[in-house]
Parts: C-alpha cells; sequence; structure tokens
C-alpha cells in the first residue's frame, strides 16, 4: 500500500468533510437570516393539527439544515411547556421529510464550480455593507463550500479502487441479503452518532457511492442506518428532562427504529420497485460510464497498471474515470421515499403513539410540572430557534406573575382565612422567576455575544429587558404580600375604604398584566399606547386613593402603622405598573 496516496486520500477526505460540514453551517446561517421573521413566526404557531406540525417541521428542517436541532427543539418546547407531545410527534415526522433536502441540494450539477462559487460569495460577503445581502452572499458561500468539500470528498476515495485492502474491506459491507443490509444499516447509525449529523454522513456515502468505492444498494442501506443514528442528539438531549421531554425523544427515536426495521426486512423487492420507477423518467442509479479520456470503453478492456486504471484506445493506454452519472439522484430519491413513506404510514397513528407513550414511560408520582428552564446552548448553533426559546421564558415568567397576582387576591379578600400554602407558593414562585431571569440573561449572552444578524440582536436586547421588568414585577408583588402579613401580625387590618381601594386597584393592575402579556404573545407593537392610556389611569387612581386616605386620616383614628402598610402598598401596585409599561415599551422597540 502506497503510504503517500493513502496520506493523500485521507488529506483530502477530512478536509472535504470539513468543508461539506462548514458549507451545512453557513448555509443554515444565511438561510435563518434571509427567513428568520418567517422562521420565528411559524414555530411560535404550532397547534394540534399533525398536518400543520408535520409541515411545521419540514419547513423548520429545511432552514437549519438539521434534523437534530428540529427535535432538539422539540424536546425543549415540550419541556417548557410550550408544546404539547402530539405536537411534537408532528414536527419530528417533518423533520424527517426536511432533512431529505440536503440529498436534493447535491444532485444539482454544480460540484466543479463551487470552489469559484465559494470564492465569489465570499468576496461578496467580506465587502457588501447591506446586512441582509451579506447573509445572502453567506448562503451561497455555504453551498459553495457544500460542493467543493464533496468533490475533495469524491477525489479522496477514488484511490481505494486500486487498493485492494481496502476494497476487499468494503466489500464486507455490501447489501446483498438480510445481514448485509444490517451491517450497512449499522454502519451508518454508528458514522452518523460520531459526527453528530445526518446530512454530513449522507454526504459521505454520496463521495463513497459517486467514486464507485460501494454500490448503489449498500449507499441505500447506509442512508438508512443514518435515520437512526440522528435520534442520539435528542435523546442525549432529552436527559433529565420532564417525562413528556423524554416521550418526545422517544417518539422520534421509536418512528426511526420501526421505519428502518421495515424497510431492511422488504428491502430488495422495495429497492426492485424504487428502480424501476425511477427507469420510468430515465433514471438508472446504478448505471457505470468507463471512460478512457473521452472514449467510453468497456470495464472487460481495463487492467490495472502501477495502481491506476489503464484503457486501449487508438493503441495507446489512456487513464480509466468511472462515472455515475445517476447515483446521487437515486440516493436522494431512496432517502427522501424512504421518509415520506414512513409519515404517511405513521401519520394517522399519531395520537396512538403518544398514549403507548404515556404508558410505557408513566407519569412519575409527584406532580410534575415544567422544569424551570430548559434554554439548550445547543441552540446558539441555530439563533433563530435559540431567541424563540427564550421567548418561551419570558412568556412563562408573565404566566407566573399572572397567577402570583391571582394567588396575592385570594389572600387579600379573605386576610382571616388559612392560606398557609398559597403564601408558601407564592413566595416561591418568585425564587423561581429570579432563577428563570438569571438563566435568560446567562443564555441571551452568551447567545449576543456572537456574530448574529440585526434582528437576532434586537430580540435578544428586547428580552433580556423584559426579563429584568417582570422579575421586577414578581419582587413588587412579593412586597405586598409581606406588607399584608406584616398587618397581620400586628393584629392590625385595613379600613374598610382603604381594603376596597386596593381591592379595586389590584384587579386593574391585574388586567394590565395580562395586557401587556397578550400583547407579547401575539406580538403586538401597538398595545404601548393602550399601556399608556391605562398607565396614567392607574396613577391618577393610585393618586385619589391616596388623597382620599390623607384627608381621612385626621377624621378616623388610623393607626400609623396601617397608614404606611397602606401607602407602601399603594406604590407597590404603582411600581407594579410602571414595570409592565417598561416591558410594553420594550416590545415596541422604545428603549
Amino acid at each position: 500500500m502506497d503510504s503517500a496516496i493513502l496520506l493523500k486520500m485521507l488529506f483530502s477526505v477530512t478536509g472535504g468533510l470539513g468543508i461539506f460540514m462548514l458549507g451545512m453551517k453557513h448555509m443554515s446561517d444565511g438561510l435563518q437570516a434571509t427567513a428568520g421573521n418567517r422562521l420565528r413566526r411559524m414555530i411560535s404557531l404550532v397547534t394540534a393539527n399533525r398536518f400543520v406540525a408535520v409541515g411545521l417541521g419540514t419547513f423548520v428542517t429545511c432552514i437549519v439544515q438539521s434534523s437534530s436541532v428540529t427535535t432538539v427543539m422539540c424536546v425543549g418546547f415540550v419541556n417548557s411547556g410550550f408544546m404539547t407531545l402530539n405536537q411534537a410527534i408532528g414536527v419530528t415526522l417533518g423533520a424527517n421529510i426536511g432533512t431529505t433536502i440536503t440529498g436534493w441540494l447535491l444532485v444539482l450539477k454544480i460540484g466543479k464550480y463551487g470552489l469559484p462559487l465559494l470564492g465569489v460569495a465570499a468576496l461578496f460577503y467580506r465587502f457588501l455593507k447591506n446586512e441582509r445581502w451579506r447573509y445572502i452572499a453567506m448562503l451561497l458561500m455555504g453551498i459553495g463550500m457544500i460542493f467543493f468539500g464533496l468533490e475533495l470528498m469524491k477525489n479522496g476515495f477514488k484511490p481505494i479502487r486500486s487498493m485492494p485492502e481496502f476494497e476487499s474491506w468494503f466489500h464486507m459491507f455490501q447489501a446483498e441479503n438480510y445481514f448485509g443490509v444490517l451491517k450497512c444499516a449499522l454502519v451508518g447509525c454508528i458514522l452518523t452518532c460520531i459526527v453528530q449529523s445526518s446530512s454530513a454522513t449522507l454526504g459521505i456515502t454520496i463521495g463513497l457511492a459517486s467514486a464507485g468505492v460501494i454500490p448503489f444498494h449498500s449507499a441505500a442501506a447506509l442512508v438508512l442506518g443514518e435515520n437512526i443514528g440522528t435520534t442520539i442528539t435528542a435523546l442525549i438531549a432529552s436527559v433529565g428532562t420532564t417525562t413528556n421531554a423524554r416521550r418526545a425523544a422517544y417518539a422520534h427515536f421509536i418512528f426511526n427504529v420501526v421505519g428502518v426495521f421495515w424497510i431492511t426486512l422488504l428491502f430488495s423487492p422495495a429497492m426492485a420497485l424504487l428502480e424501476h420507477f425511477y427507469g420510468l423518467f430515465g433514471i438508472n442509479p446504478g448505471l457505470e460510464i468507463i471512460k478512457a479520456g473521452d472514449t467510453i470503453v468497456q470495464a472487460t478492456d481495463v487492467v490495472l497498471q502501477n495502481g491506476h486504471e489503464m484503457a486501449r484506445v487508438a493503441g495507446e493506454l489512456v487513464r480509466v474515470t468511472r462515472e455515475y452519472p445517476h447515483v446521487t439522484k437515486g440516493i436522494a430519491l431512496v432517502h427522501s421515499t424512504f421518509n415520506i413513506a414512513n409519515v404517511l404510514i405513521f401519520l394517522p397513528f399519531t395520537a396512538v403513539l403518544a398514549n403507548a407513550l404515556k404508558r410505557f414511560v408513566p407519569d412519575r408520582k409527584h406532580k410534575e410540572a415544567p422544569h424551570i428552564t430548559q434554554l439548550d446552548i445547543h441552540l446558539i448553533e441555530t439563533p433563530f430557534i435559540g431567541i424563540e426559546q427564550s421567548r418561551v421564558e419570558i412568556l412563562r415568567m408573565g404566566a407566573s406573575c399572572e397567577k402570583m397576582m391571582g394567588k396575592l387576591k385570594t389572600i387579600l379578600e379573605d386576610p382571616d382565612g388559612d392560606h398557609d400554602d398559597t403564601i408558601r407558593k407564592l413566595f416561591h414562585r418568585e425564587e423561581v422567576l429570579d432563577i428563570i431571569q438569571k438563566e435568560v440573561v446567562h443564555y441571551l449572552t452568551d447567545l449576543l455575544a456572537e456574530e448574529m444578524p440585526h434582528e437576532v440582536v434586537a430580540a435578544g436586547t428586547m428580552q433580556l429587558r423584559m426579563a429584568d421588568e417582570l422579575e421586577s414585577v414578581s419582587d413588587y408583588i412579593s412586597s405586598i404580600l409581606k406588607l399584608h402579613l406584616r398587618l397581620r401580625k400586628e393584629g392590625l387590618e385595613l379600613p374598610e375604604a382603604e381594603n376596597k381601594a386596593i381591592l379595586s386597584l389590584h384587579d386593574t393592575v391585574a388586567q394590565y398584566m395580562i395586557m401587556a402579556n397578550e400583547g407579547y404573545a401575539q406580538r403586538n407593537v401597538d398595545v404601548l399606547s393602550k399601556a399608556r392610556t391605562q398607565g396614567d389611569a392607574i396613577t391618577h387612581t393610585i393618586r385619589e386613593a391616596r388623597d382620599a386616605h390623607l384627608s381621612g386620616i385626621t377624621a378616623a383614628r388610623v393607626s400609623p402603622l396601617v397608614s404606611v402598610m397602606f401607602t407602601n402598598m399603594l406604590n407597590s401596585y404603582r411600581r407594579v405598573k410602571d414595570h409592565l409599561l417598561n416591558f410594553a415599551e420594550a416590545l415596541a422597540g422604545q428603549k
């Protein structure tokens, strides 16, 4: 074995794979930046309709170019309570269709133009000032890197055909029978688990098939295994999450394993049927064209000389090249057909799968709430999904503040009742909000430290401010409760007029909070004008209540402590209103 050839092959394949994977990353970043707003809105509009969920999963995966990211997103959203198990199953089904787009991208006949496309796009990216055009250039640069990397891998694999040791090793993994199919699928699964990217494994598979190292059927079997290997990321992400989140990860794994299982049992007849169908469109994935220079020759005319395949043309030995014009298209067709067929088979049974998972992965004995936060640091690689994940946490913070207001009203309305458990839960929720705010800040700080599109930076900055405002709101709600408890401890209570004023003010501020939270949930920037008008009305109400109280102090004997507690409560409600107004201003993009 020539060590120089082996070293050159290793460098070419390794370098090609690295450039290919970096190209996938740049293409994904460019796609996200140009379609980011639509992507974010689609994620937030996921419904229980399984067809819509499948469409969403397909679209998101086409944009981020990774089914693993989509399924990890589902696990995180289910864990935070934003997405139900049934919705997550639908989205992961769509992710399996979306991931096949990579194969169709590689079908484009621009392999030799990958390097010039990369160079021209890189120049535009370097010198353009407009952000949108720069990200379009990044998208094209990524596509150029993908094809240049694939070309390097294909050229790197070609010497294997002249190395008997390698060729005999690859011959062990031929999909000639059922166990051969299983062996190929296992190799594809392991390889995908190692590189953590089914797209990269697909690129390697196409490179091997295009170089003639493995036949088309073996490549198809490798692709089957890649569908199982890609589930490992979501399984890892589900460790330590809620029961429902683990069920979502298991659903993806079960879907792919069962799909691969039935197709391996029917592999030979299925491939024969597919090849017949492809033949109707003039596609023969197994077609091999052998050329000596520009002349097509027969395999029987090929001889091996000094490690190179040669054929005699016009009395001279000419180096041979082997071409497989339809193999990439055939692999893409197999990948798409397999995943679409699986989705069509499983789609009617998503509810059945969800119920089965609930039975086999039972709920825990204690009541299980969504985790405090599940901001996955891996989503920083897909900022438009990452920023939507942190948005879910802001929505949860707003919902928690509403629940705190509800618990506070229960206590204020019935001061003599037994509210120990409600009081404990309110204070605990305030502590939870402190933790969420810190984790949101930590996550968004890491996110914004990278080079991000302006849209992501603006959304992240807005969320940082919102998290701070809502955490402050929770502090003041807690302060009102402490003031109330201080009165009860001293054996005092508010006069009837003051108590009625506090309860009325509480309801008004609670409605104000709901309005602000709904504005953010609906991305309604116009909520600011309403917030200002209603905020002024709340301020006016507080002043009237304070003035009425002060004017009545002389007429009725009011304890100084009661007076102080009442005015402090009014101030706390005013501060809650102020922070919610700041929240609305952040939503409208005002500083």
